[in-house]
């Protein structure tokens, strides 16, 4: 039997909650992803869509899908698929309803794997095992081989047993289910990480100058680095798009995952307080946090050339080649490396399980899995999957997966979920539904951009990325012969995974149910 409302798990603790959300919300990206993208995108200036886009579509998003997923638990459907359906009652809803379940699990295919480095390199810096290398070139060949790029399987035999390790404390922690294992998860990392943010940001500030033959390598020189603003840059469509695209990211919305966990909220649990609240914590680590240690402290060792072209070379480039050359000159550099990675590794596994977490509850809640069945189910297309990227990462297929999930799919996705909850629900029920049980009423002005301002917004943003990498991408303009192949694999397994969850869409009762029923 599927979950009903009264017999659905709940949230322990309000706290827990919170911690859960903020861990949802807060990830690799906002240590690595975020400052690469201020420095490569105006710096300070970057802070103006930035903002923008929090406003216009964060927030409201974020609201929106607090409280879809309220709802949607109230009458015991869990996932954007029943929440869909209920909200439009039309045979397609529950359908676009699953894109709320394939691009999170299109995320977590891979975002396992890059946890699994996190992991590894914790204990590489506990160990000392990558001291001794004293240039980012030989870091990254470092990197390059725990990949396992020399192989001829294309991953490496200790990166496969990391990889091993971190999917199955991830599996350990969604045994436990809502209260015993992602609560519980969120109580203890969450405050863990922050400690080793702000313990390492401390470090960076009383850093002052490394090298006195170069005074001017200082932290807050590299502060004014990442945050002074080239307001030449705000003409650029692709700096507003870059900065919509951190705030998909950031907050984690137009996955899905935001109203799985909300659908174990009690029926007139507050969403505007503590919504705002799981926000709030996450700009304050993204901005606060992110912005101050990984550039900075690069600044201050390499100099704005070299830091400006570690920045251009990506996030695994800052995170993985370029800090490990700093640890090995800090005093405590390994208990510095070892904090930094570690902190990574928690920002990755609170939000993987919560990428998992939605098949788990479509399965229970739409199909009348047991628990344990559906984390069997979860677990082994993650599994399996995981694997389109450890063997052909070194083809593009992270790259590849991460466009269509990560990138167009969320545009695509928060487009349809914001036309349904806002327009086809109605923006007077809307809102109701967002201050039910509201501690603080929400801004009457976010009504007004929930309803025109945000779809609107959407729209754009979906157009024009569709216009400016949609072409390249489909075409796989600049990808080796030899890539390809690995490519459109991975094309193809992303298409079997939806048409797998189709089917299954189609034979659940309560689905069909939810169509049969009047408006």
């Amino acid at each position: 039997m599927s979950e009903q409302p009264s017999s659905r798990e709940h949230w322990g603790t309000r706290i827990g909650l919170v911690l859960a959300m903020a861990g949802n919300a807060i990830g690799l990206g906002n240590f690595l992803r975020f400052p690469v993208q201020a420095t490569q995108n105006g710096g300070g200036a970057f802070m103006i869509p930035y903002f923008c886009a929090l406003l216009c579509l964060g927030v409201p998003l974020m609201w929106c899908e607090w409280a879809m997923g309220r709802l949607g638990g109230s009458k015991g459907h869990g996932t954007t698929p029943g929440i869909f359906t209920m909200l439009w009652k039309h045979p397609m809803a529950k359908y676009l309803g699953l894109m709320g379940i394939v691009f999170p699990l299109g995320v977590v295919f891979y975002y396992n794997y890059v946890e699994a480095w996190t992991l590894a390199y914790a204990v590489f810096s506990a160990t000392g095992k990558y001291f001794g290398i004293a240039d980012v070139a030989g870091m990254k060949g470092f990197l390059s081989t725990f990949q396992g790029a020399s192989s001829p399987l294309g991953v490496s035999l200790l990166g496969y047993v990391f990889f091993l390790i971190t999917f199955g404390i991830n599996v350990w922690i969604l045994s436990g289910g809502i209260s015993k294992g992602i609560e519980r998860l969120a109580n203890i990392g969450m405050p863990v990480l922050f400690l080793f943010a702000i313990l390492l940001v401390i470090r960076v500030f009383t850093l002052g100058a490394p090298d006195p033959a170069l005074p001017e390598n200082t932290v807050v020189n590299g502060l004014g680095f990442i945050w002074n603003p080239d307001f030449s840059q705000l003409a650029n469509s692709k700096v507003w798009l870059a900065a919509a695209g951190q705030i998909f990211f950031t907050l984690s919305v137009g996955f899905g995952a935001i109203q799985c966990y909300a659908s174990y909220l009690r029926e007139k649990d507050d969403v505007v307080v503590t919504g705002l609240s799981t926000a709030s914590a996450n700009e304050f680590v993204e901005v606060i946090l992110g912005g101050s240690l990984a550039i900075p402290i690069a600044f201050a060792f390499f100099g704005r050339t070299e830091t400006l072209s570690i920045a251009q070379g990506g996030s695994f480039n800052l995170g993985f080649a370029a800090m490990p050359i700093i640890f090995q000159k800090l005093a405590l550099g390994q208990l510095l490396g070892m904090m930094w990675f570690f902190l990574l590794f928690i920002a990755g596994i609170t939000s993987s399980v919560a990428l998992m977490q939605p098949l788990i509850t479509f399965l229970k809640d739409e199909l009348g899995y047991t628990h344990r069945k559906a984390l069997t189910a979860t677990a082994a297309l993650c599994f399996v999957m995981a694997h389109v990227v450890i063997f052909g990462l070194h083809h593009g297929t992270l790259d590849e997966i991460d466009f269509w999930c990560g990138t167009f799919g969320v545009a695509l996705f928060a487009l349809a979920e914001t036309l349904i909850f806002v327009w086809i629900f109605g923006p007077d029920n809307a809102w109701a539904e967002i201050e039910k049980g509201a501690q603080v009423p929400a801004p009457r002005i976010f009504y007004y951009v929930m309803k025109y301002v945000t779809p609107l917004y959407l729209l754009v943003l979906f157009v024009s990325w569709t216009w400016q990498q949609g072409p390249a991408v489909l075409t796989m303009e600049g990808v080796a012969p030899a890539d390809r192949v690995w490519r459109w694999g991975a094309r193809l397994a992303m298409l079997g995974v939806f048409l797998g969850l189709c089917w299954l869409a189609s034979r659940s009762k309560r689905l069909k149910e939810l169509t049969e029923v009047k408006p």
